[in-house]
């Protein structure tokens, strides 16, 4: 009787599977004359304002007993797919496969992208500029350690513009050939990654050598060659180079959150929930950024964040990166940097792009 009823549920199932794929061929059929249109209109196929619109009505049309996020994700991949339908598009990231980075662009992209690993940053910035590839992901800030430096350093001198920004949160696992922490006598990652991690590195393996690599997968890599090396990386690194995990969860901070930037060429639209970042120097004068802030104040922008960056070659000087609330096209962003254009030696607009949300590890 059970397993009567058991064969019946399968049968609704796929008849379920049925009516989804006819509707996802129909979609993709709408789909492929959007694409048609862009390209006619010399729009771009990747679209972060439509695509927030999609991830806002899905939330306002689900009714469960699927949670948020699960739908979320099964979009994700049918508008990746839909992309590729359109137009194949590129995407170049920072690291080798199964890095962080890589995976922050999938968990934006979706796996329906042709995504190139790149060995620096500065990397990224140059395919992209040279339009060799369409879109860059590089990461720019941890929320335990900080601005990533090169990154800062090449979006003052990048044509590009920022496209899009994505939070992930940062669980770190300790992954080796082994099949316990005993006999581990030497530990690689990414210096962000070891400081990350510090804490429980000193309570857990005080005894071993702390080796800095230039990212998570390529600590992964060393450890396929080192029998007695563990690697601080992701679960997708320990998949992907069939690695034990050994521990997880490793970070001292459970909010451990890294944000990385989209580049690319091209304007976002405004969507009603944006953030601007901008660039500005001040004049070498007492009161000087105090005087370029007023008109953020008087406007009523609400400043999301403000950081100096040491100018190269001049010792002391220093530029101002800052985020904000709001778009380009906003009237009073407009008064506000207009009046800013007065009061600084200079002004670099950034991008206009919308607001990014905190995305779970994949």
């Amino acid at each position: 009787m059970e397993e009567t009823s058991l064969e019946k549920l399968r049968g609704k199932l796929q008849e379920k599977d049925k009516t989804i794929i006819k509707l996802l061929n129909e979609r993709a059929e709408i789909s492929i004359e959007v694409g048609k249109i862009k390209n006619e209109h010399d729009l771009d196929i990747y679209d972060p304002l439509q695509e927030k619109k999609v991830n806002n009505y899905l939330s306002e049309l689900n009714e469960g007993p699927l949670p948020d996020d699960a739908l979320k994700n099964i979009f994700r991949e049918i508008i990746s797919a839909s992309r590729a339908i359109q137009t194949p598009t590129t995407v170049a990231y920072f690291g080798p496969e199964a890095s962080f980075t890589h995976l922050a662009a999938q968990s934006h992209f979706g796996k329906n992208v042709n995504f190139l690993p790149q060995s620096t940053i500065a990397d990224v910035f140059d395919e992209v500029e040279m339009e060799r590839i369409d879109y860059g992901v590089v990461p720019a800030e941890n929320s335990s350690e900080g601005s990533v430096n090169i990154t800062m350093d090449r979006l003052i001198s990048t044509p590009l513009n920022i496209r899009a920004e994505i939070f992930l949160r940062i669980n770190h696992f300790l992954i080796s050939t082994r099949k316990e922490i005993g006999g581990i006598k030497r530990v690689y990652s990414h210096p962000q990654a070891l400081a990350q991690c510090q804490h429980w590195l000193r309570k857990n393996l005080l005894h071993c050598s702390l080796c800095e690599v230039e990212s998570t997968s390529a600590a992964t890599q060393r450890v396929l060659e080192d029998k007695e090396g563990a690697a601080i990386g992701s679960n997708l690194a320990a998949s992907t180079y069939g690695l034990t995990i050994i521990a997880e969860g490793i970070e001292d901070s459970s909010s451990n959150t890294t944000r990385f930037l989209i580049i690319g060429k091209g304007k976002n639209e405004p969507s009603g929930k944006d953030k601007t970042s901008i660039l500005f120097g001040t004049p070498h004068a007492p009161g000087a950024l105090h005087d370029a802030l007023e008109p953020f104040a008087r406007e009523h922008i609400n400043l999301v964040k403000i950081e100096s960056h040491p100018v190269k070659d001049r010792m002391w000087e220093y530029l101002f990166f800052v985020d904000f609330d709001g778009h380009l096209e906003d009237d009073k962003i407009k008064k506000c940097l207009n009046d800013l254009n007065g009061l600084t030696s200079f002004v670099k607009m950034l991008g206009s792009y919308p607001r990014g949300e905190v995305t779970a590890q994949l």
